[in-house]
């Protein structure tokens, strides 16, 4: 095993298994979902993992627990949970743009109304400072109302997609067992 992929490893520490899941599930095993302090621990460790390696979980528990338990069982586990968590999360950027679209169509009707409001204006009191102002905030209304579908399509999808690729690459991490006490050449 080469340095590098033991150091994009997320170890966890565990007595019991059940520790990793949400116990009030009532799901069978390979179905529950995360506890939310292990998923909040996986993922922050992951977020700081190199993106060139695969990840790597390695939980460590007890010889019993251990043997009762087949590490395919908890990859599966995992999979299905991070898999789900994806899927969800692109959702999400899926719904984000569809506000997105909706709050763009309604910035751009306010912008258009604006202008159209800014040629009323100068037609009725003139060139002076009153129509000046009015003019100019209308126009600044105009771009405010159109703000939120900016934001939306310049800065707030890249976090929640980072988020999905996170999970993504968390739902094909290969996950290992080791019994603590079991050094493993360290």
């Amino acid at each position: 095993m080469n340095q590098d992929s033991e150091a994009n490893a997320i170890e966890l520490r565990v007595q019991e298994i059940s520790q990793l899941f949400n116990t009030l599930d009532p799901f069978p095993f390979r179905e529950r979902d995360l506890d939310r302090n292990a998923e909040e621990f996986i993922v922050g460790w992951a977020q700081e993992l190199t993106k060139k390696h695969p990840i790597r979980i390695i939980v460590h528990l007890p010889a019993k627990e251990a043997a009762a338990l087949k590490a395919g069982e908890l990859a599966a586990a995992l999979t299905r949970y991070f898999d789900y968590r994806a899927g969800v999360t692109a959702l999400d950027i899926h719904e984000l743009f569809r506000v997105g679209r909706r709050s763009l169509a309604i910035g751009v009707g306010v912008l258009a109304l604006c202008l159209a409001a800014t040629q009323l204006v100068a037609t009725q009191f003139g060139a002076g400072p009153i129509d000046r102002f009015f003019e100019e905030s209308l126009i600044l209304v105009g771009w405010v109302a159109n703000w939120k579908p900016i934001e939306i399509f310049l800065y707030d999808w890249w976090p929640l997609a980072r988020r999905r690729d996170l999970y993504r690459r968390l739902s094909t991490a290969t996950v290992e067992l080791r019994s603590l006490g079991q050094d493993n050449g360290r």
